[in-house]
């Protein structure tokens, strides 16, 4: 267990939502924003497990992504501490544009040119009508620090998602932008991030130990 903070520091655990039906697909198919559903049954025992693992943690608050996914899972979180979930609309999912929910074969057969921009250069060409990792880092590394310094001397839980909180990650590790697609974020994985004397540092990366066999 983490013990709560000094005045001059912040802890945010980030955290991936629990797996959806699409995310246990196979083949596995894109979900950003359009696709909006709740957790599957096995995304919800990942989050319970998460939960159960942060119950005797100090959060102060817990705040989500406003995909349903993301609320759903900062819920069963934040009811081990009494808390009502609050949404930070800048860290919702990448937008996939045209590639929402096909998977990476089927892309590959329609666009295969921009598949291959993609893959090759992920930080500046987007998702087929969506954002590229760039787009969603710029929006994202701002609200997450302005968040971590708005509470020193608390502790924090932060519901996101994979694009997002890879975005993120990669900043935090100093990481070519072009890289961050092979950042690992397991379902309901948590990320302990510090924040002291207006600098963010990464502590804990995907931690899952939690989870066990779910």
């Amino acid at each position: 267990m983490l013990n709560k903070p000094e005045n001059d520091t912040a802890l945010i655990l980030l955290i991936r939502h629990g797996a959806t039906d699409a995310n246990l697909q196979r083949p596995y198919i894109l979900q950003g924003r359009s696709l909006n559903g709740p957790l599957s049954q096995t995304g919800i025992e990942q989050v319970s497990s998460a939960g159960d693992f942060l119950s005797n943690f100090p959060l102060d608050h817990v705040y989500a992504s406003p995909m349903v996914r993301a609320q759903q899972s900062a819920e069963l979180i934040a009811q081990h501490h009494g808390h009502t979930v609050k949404t930070i609309d800048e860290i919702i999912e990448v937008d996939v544009g045209d590639w929402e929910s096909k998977s990476w074969d089927v892309i590959m057969q329609e666009d295969p040119e921009q598949y291959k921009q993609f893959m090759a250069n992920p930080a500046v060409v987007p998702y087929k009508g969506g954002e590229c990792y760039r787009d969603v880092q710029q929006r994202v590394v701002p609200a997450f620090t302005k968040l971590a310094a708005s509470h020193l001397g608390e502790m924090v839980a932060v519901v996101a998602h994979n694009v997002v909180n890879r975005a993120i990650l990669a900043h935090l590790l100093a990481l070519d932008l072009n890289r961050a697609k092979d950042i690992r974020q397991n379902n309901a994985c948590v990320n302990i991030i510090r924040y002291k004397q207006n600098k963010l540092e990464l502590i804990t990366l995907n931690a899952v130990f939690h989870l066990g066999d779910v």
